[in-house]
């Protein structure tokens, strides 16, 4: 660069130095030239192509170094700031809930469902076609009955093969389109697993009564003859002795369902082998969970004494029901929850994939012995089911009283361990319908007390819409039970789906065949007319389910005992912060009543409906000292929540994980 193209400020400084030698730097040049950095400010000024020494020496300015030091230290702040609320927030949050909690579980009779061949039996295909009514009742998760391989003489419940399809339903082919259908969807499907008993015609029994030296001890088998006594009293579920005398290995094995269904020996090693082999094809193939069926007979006491008499006056030769027995040695067995536990650990190895937890949910309905039904749930240190199924609410038309719904609800709730996570489920494909047991004027409370209970609820198909059971003829009956006795018979509760007023109910709209006859008030009660009325059950139903998904106290909050008498039977749902809560009232009584509440002090006076069973009651405002309710209606009601109702230790509250919500940021944390 010439002199003259020089900075005027540079070329300044040029001319005022002497001549140094040759040897100095520019940099030592500079220094020697310069008093002090305030000089050097003030007369070099920044110009294209600078060096970088005389770059840094004008960025050593204060005007220019004090602010970039300022910011400095103001990224640092907000970074270790960022980074102190992240690990705050991740410390404080409470777990996220997984999809078997956020989602009522819609139960599938696969029989009964959609028959989508024109053969009169619902199967893989009918319910794929109908994957979208899920959505449409914003249910996440479906439980379908066995579908296996099976002579069905139990209807599915005799397991021919455990990984094969049976035609009736379908083929592998089908399952699998089902399977990655639901998926697509974000459907979870969980499948019925009967670990207990397989079929007489299963290949492990052909090889076991023959004495194959591998499947030998895959039964219980005793010493027995064909004429003489059997090894003990046992009695079977459906009646008579529990022992069936085979001609082939020449002794009895045992049977704990029908002789039909023998059940395996879960001592041996093999046959536990067996049952991980299942669980794993399964999951292998992306099923989401099981529903472990009657786990309480897994194993038997190997001493097989005669077990005690409810009567112990009645004659050992009248013992033929399972009522005349006390099961000490047939249910409940040491070692049955190490059985449990053992499979739970293998399903939670498939469960590390983010976002594909397992579900674990065991069938053991243990009467009055509810502490033995708490037991599935495991202990502190080790996990067994998710949710053992409760069946207590299934008791609900014995007494129609806000009292005895009250007794039902706290006998789940008070015996529940610290922590876990309730389940409900007011019908199944054993139980009469709803609408049939406690009379269709009910279906709607009993709908709004299975969707507003904390916890995960069950709906048995059908019960959405309000259906009822069927009258079937001595020629009609399906059910094993119902031929040994027809009072016993389960078909009324599993008749098709009344999808339409057209043919067959929609269930079939090819052929004029269905297995079971369909109810004649399908032309009335059934999806498509329910969808055009807003006040239908299954239109209520389906408001219900949303509410529950969208708030949180319903979700996830409080559950508090506010009022019981004769009729009603009312309850609180809020989170602590929430500036909102619900209250239901409940009328399970036969008459009219009006409810007083004006000494729970958190209640403001005027209330308002938010909904009613009965649709001409919503958004009507009530005072909390006069709450009237017809018989069989339900009401929910919104109020502002300023003071929480569980803040006072004398109240019955509970809850399975506490959480607080902070309205400023929009989340929850524990507290």
């Amino acid at each position: 660069m010439e002199l003259g193209t020089m900075n005027p400020a540079f070329q300044q400084v040029e001319e005022e130095k002497p001549i140094a030698d040759k040897t100095t730097t520019p940099v030592e040049l500079d220094v020697k030239l310069i008093d002090s950095p305030a000089e050097e400010y003030t007369q070099i000024k920044p110009y294209a192509g600078m060096p970088k020494e005389v770059l840094l020496l004008h960025s050593s300015q204060a005007c220019y170094r004090v602010p970039r030091e300022i910011l400095f230290w103001l990224i640092v702040v907000c970074t270790l700031s960022l980074v102190g609320l992240t690990v705050s927030m991740v410390a404080l949050s409470p777990h996220c809930l997984s999809w078997w909690q956020v989602s009522p579980v819609y139960h599938v009779y696969p029989r009964s469902f959609k028959d989508s061949n024109g053969d009169g039996v619902g199967d893989l295909k009918g319910i794929q076609e109908k994957l979208g009514y899920f959505e449409y009742l914003n249910i996440k998760s479906v439980w379908v009955s066995p579908f296996y391989r099976s002579p069905m003489r139990d209807l599915g419940y005799d397991v021919e093969d455990f990984q094969a399809i049976d035609p009736l339903f379908g083929t592998m082919k089908d399952f699998e389109d089902l399977l990655a259908g639901m998926h697509k969807l974000g459907l979870k499907l969980i499948m019925d697993l009967i670990p207990n008993h397989t079929s007489d015609k299963h290949r492990w029994f052909n090889l076991s009564r023959t004495g194959d030296p591998h499947y030998k001890d895959y039964y219980v088998w005793a010493d027995c003859t064909a004429t003489g006594p059997k090894p003990n009293n046992w009695v079977s579920v459906f009646g008579n002795s529990s022992w069936t005398y085979d001609a082939v290995r020449g002794q009895c094995y045992l049977h704990q369902f029908l002789k039909e269904q023998p059940d395996l020996n879960f001592r041996s090693p093999r046959v536990r082998q067996e049952m991980f082999d299942i669980i794993s094809f399964w999951l292998d193939k992306g099923v989401d969970g099981f529903r472990m069926d009657a786990v309480r007979h897994l194993l038997e006491s190997t001493h097989l004494r005669d077990e005690p008499q409810v009567d112990p006056d009645k004659p050992p030769e009248l013992i033929t029901s399972k009522w005349d027995l006390h099961h000490d040695f047939t249910t409940t067995q040491v070692g049955l929850h190490d059985l449990l536990r053992e499979w739970r650990a293998h399903m939670d190895v498939y469960s590390r994939e983010p976002g594909r937890y397992r579900l674990m949910m065991t069938e053991s309905n243990d009467g009055p012995e509810v502490e033995k039904t708490m037991m599935y749930y495991g202990t502190r240190l080790v996990k067994e089911s998710d949710f053992p199924i409760n069946f207590y609410l299934l008791d609900l038309p014995h007494n129609n009283s806000g009292l005895w719904v009250n007794h039902l609800v706290n006998l789940w709730m008070a015996n529940m361990p610290t922590g876990h996570w309730p389940n409900w489920l007011v019908g199944n494909h054993n139980t009469p319908r709803v609408a049939s047991r406690a009379g269709s004027h009910y279906s709607r409370i009993i709908n709004m007390l299975l969707l507003t209970l904390p916890g995960t609820p069950t709906t048995y198909y059908g019960e959405e819409i309000g259906m009822e059971n069927i009258n079937v003829t001595e020629s009609q009956i399906q059910d094993p039970a119902g031929k040994n006795n027809r009072s016993a018979s389960r078909d009324p509760q599993r008749s098709p789906m009344q999808w339409s007023d057209d043919l067959n109910a929609g269930f079939n709209d090819k052929t004029n065949v269905t297995w079971l006859p369909v109810h004649p008030n399908y032309s009335n009660v059934n999806v498509e007319v329910q969808k055009q009325n807003d006040s239908s059950v299954l239109s209520q139903y389906r408001f219900l389910s949303k509410l529950r998904q969208t708030e949180l106290a319903l979700q996830r909050g409080w559950f508090c005992f506010i009022y019981t008498d004769g009729s009603v039977f009312a309850y609180l749902r809020e989170l602590d912060g929430l500036d909102h809560a619900f209250l239901m009232v409940l009328n399970f009584g036969r008459e009219s009543t009006v409810s007083d509440l004006s000494v729970v002090v958190e209640l403001p006076e005027r209330l308002r409906v938010l909904m009613s069973t009965n649709p001409v009651n919503d958004g009507k405002m009530v005072s909390k000292s006069r709450i009237p309710t017809e018989a069989g209606e339900g009401l929910i009601i919104e109020f502002s929540a300023h003071v929480s109702f569980n803040a006072n230790p004398l109240r019955l509250c509970y809850i399975s994980e506490k959480a607080c919500y902070l309205s400023a940021f929009d989340i929850l944390y524990t507290c």
